[in-house]
């Protein structure tokens, strides 16, 4: 397998519209201010963390494909736009890109709407608006506004499924069907969301916003950062509780350098962190928690904590950076990041001893359809990813690594 850079990153957060707003508010290290969000029928408000408005109204704003859409998508496509700058300057627009966008809740504020006015009047409700109610609307949007999307997908799944996003693209980058890919978590936020949030964990504030990461085999493309890790999904069952499958991503990752960084998806629920905590109870090193500042992003928290572990890498605060992502209620998964060295050998793809995780076994049924964004539920889809399984020989355990040279 190819090694795979991190081309560029991509921030909307409670901090702000850019990952240079989200390095200061975890640099602060304080949680950022609450917002009410009101509750029909109820007196006291609910609470979240919202978006700021931009300083100024982002350009593609003005594309007639954005000009009705939600916030979850004007979210993401300001992380890809940010994402992609660099390749964009360097390649011209010409590269061939790939396309992750990984959904949790998806695309509340406009279903709330839509079935909001079916229930007061049907025969008033604006069937428009249903485009902007399904999961792969902020993909289909995406494609047309990038332009040069070749190969679009969406996947579906608690936060972690993130990760498995990167998995598939490192394997589009490794069969050349792209030569770059964007991974993309995002969210926005209802008073749905933020009711539902509170029955289950109460003392958790949600948070809208998105993260994208660029990926890529070419090493003049790099911000210093090389994708070097990516352990296998290990997904809840009766017979494999999430304490166990914290424990199991926890191991495969192994034991780190000194002076590496944590990127952990602890928030504010005790019972909800109680096995990441245990999991990484022996990591004596730097940590970082998005969540305690930024709030529960759903998948744009799984988003941020990448970004934040790229950003640290890129930055040469750290020579590399973990990522933790124990998701709610379906897998844990880990990655780590650290900085790029010199390419060895010739400029061509060398095989590495490893590839990019798979999924879930004994499932399977992910599309190799190029020609649409295909909603997939992360976990369940095994086909291509497994595929990169041909590629590799295992070292220690079944840890997916992307290796700088085949020695």
């Amino acid at each position: 397998m190819s090694r795979v850079f991190v081309a560029g990153m991509g921030a909307v957060s409670p901090a702000g519209w850019t990952v240079a707003d989200l390095r200061a508010a975890l640099d602060q290290g304080q949680p950022l201010p609450i917002q009410p969000v009101v509750r029909p029928g109820r007196e006291k408000p609910m609470q979240s963390r919202e978006v700021p408005n931009p300083s100024a109204r982002p350009d593609f704003m003005a594309h007639p494909r954005l000009r009705r859409t939600s916030p979850i998508t004007h979210y993401a496509a300001a992380v890809a736009l940010e994402a992609v700058a660099n390749l964009r300057a360097s390649r011209n627009g010409s590269s061939r890109l790939g396309l992750v966008v990984c959904l949790q809740s998806g695309c509340v504020n406009y279903c709330c709407r839509f079935y909001d006015e079916t229930l007061k009047d049907p025969s008033t409700a604006s069937p428009l608006l249903f485009p902007e109610t399904v999961y792969a609307a902020p993909a289909s949007h995406l494609a047309t506004l990038l332009k040069n999307v070749s190969l679009a997908y969406t996947l579906v799944g608690d936060p972690a499924c993130f990760l498995q996003g990167a998995a598939l693209g490192a394997q589009w980058l490794e069969e050349n069907r792209v030569d770059a890919c964007l991974i993309i978590g995002a969210e926005e936020t209802n008073w749905i969301m933020a009711d539902a949030l509170w029955h289950i964990e109460r003392p958790a504030v949600i948070a809208s916003g998105g993260g994208a990461l660029c990926l890529s085999c070419d090493p003049e493309l790099s911000v210093g950062v090389e994708l070097t890790a990516i352990t296998d999904p290990h997904t809840y069952s009766a017979r494999n509780s999430r304490v166990q499958a914290a424990q199991a991503m926890r191991n495969q990752l192994g034991k780190s350098s000194t002076g590496e960084l944590l990127c952990d998806g602890l928030g504010d629920s005790p019972r909800t962190d109680a096995p990441e905590l245990a999991a990484w109870s022996d990591w004596t090193g730097s940590r970082v928690s998005p969540k305690r500042i930024l709030g529960e992003g759903l998948m744009a928290a799984a988003a941020w904590q990448c970004v934040a572990a790229c950003d640290a890498v890129a930055s040469g605060r750290f020579p590399a950076a973990n990522v933790s992502l124990v998701g709610s209620n379906h897998q844990a998964i880990g990655a780590r990041f650290a900085r790029a060295t010199a390419a060895s050998g010739s400029a061509d793809r060398e095989p590495s001893r490893l590839a990019a995780a798979t999924t879930a076994p004994g499932h399977s049924g992910l599309s190799n359809s190029q020609t649409c964004s295909y909603v997939l539920r992360a976990g369940t889809a095994r086909g291509p990813i497994q595929g990169l399984l041909r590629h590799c020989v295992p070292v220690g355990s079944s840890i997916s690594h992307f290796s700088p040279s085949a020695s």
